[in-house]
């Protein structure tokens, strides 16, 4: 396909791209001092939208209360379609919680195979398959420019031998994905994992690696906990801690 003199390859029908998207959320404090019927019936409605969208995409809430002061959720979205990340964000919009959410965070990224591992030219492209874990580290991941003058040779071994030691840590499942292009950041990095010490533990064993020394930017990190979102958003204004208590 030739695009403004440009000739681009075209992708196979059997093989769509997939985009990856994180959605960062807090609630305005001005919300908790809302009645109670009038939080309930924003909730609910926030639910509602949720519900529907998780039976058209992958559409996965995470809980970061008490973790980090500036974000209380997060949304881990995979689809293959582009407007969806829209046509989900306006149906989100609509409800009456939306004018109290604050997005400092959002970061988009879409799959691709590596470049430096040996693939089978018939198999599709590298796709994100989440496995469901308790946990999911997220946190955008720049490269020092000095890394791409390296020789391709080099790059390709020093990601083998970061490949390696990240193999040991078999409880943990890395997600990278590539935004150089369509957002600010280069890559996505996300780890789902059994327990945040797990992945504190592959981050000390990963930094000594030879990779590592090109690494320019790796924060903000968000750790995220896997919840359904209706008790997440009960989170927010201690609505589980009064029902637990009755």
């Amino acid at each position: 396909m030739r695009r403004g003199g440009y000739d681009f390859p075209v992708a196979a029908e059997s093989q769509p791209d997939q985009y990856v998207a994180y959605t960062l959320y807090h609630v305005d404090p001005a919300w908790r001092r809302l009645p109670v019927e009038e939080r309930m019936a924003g909730k609910e409605a926030f639910v509602e939208v949720v519900e529907d969208w998780a039976e058209r995409i992958d559409l996965r809430a995470y809980s970061l209360v008490g973790v980090r002061p500036e974000v209380d959720f997060m949304f881990w979205k995979l689809t293959e379609r582009y407007e969806d990340l829209r046509e989900l964000a306006t149906d989100l919009n609509a409800t009456p919680l939306a004018g109290y959410l604050i997005t400092p965070y959002s970061y988009l990224a879409a799959a691709r195979p590596s470049k430096y591992f040996e693939r089978d030219s018939r198999r599709p492209p590298r796709r994100v398959i989440p496995r469901g874990a308790p946990f999911l580290v997220v946190y955008p991941f720049e490269k020092k420019r000095a890394w791409y003058s390296l020789p391709m040779e080099e790059r390709a071994r020093a990601m083998r031998e970061h490949a390696e030691v990240g193999s040991r840590f078999v409880t943990i499942t890395n997600h990278t994905t590539y935004s150089f292009g369509i957002d600010d950041q280069e890559f996505m990095t996300a780890f789902e994992c059994e327990s945040p010490a797990d992945f504190l533990e592959l981050m000390m064993a990963l930094r000594e690696t030879e990779a590592s020394r090109y690494t320019a930017r790796d924060t903000p990190i968000f750790v995220g906990e896997a919840a359904e979102i209706r008790p997440i958003l009960d989170s927010l204004d201690g609505a589980s801690a009064r029902i637990g208590t009755r």
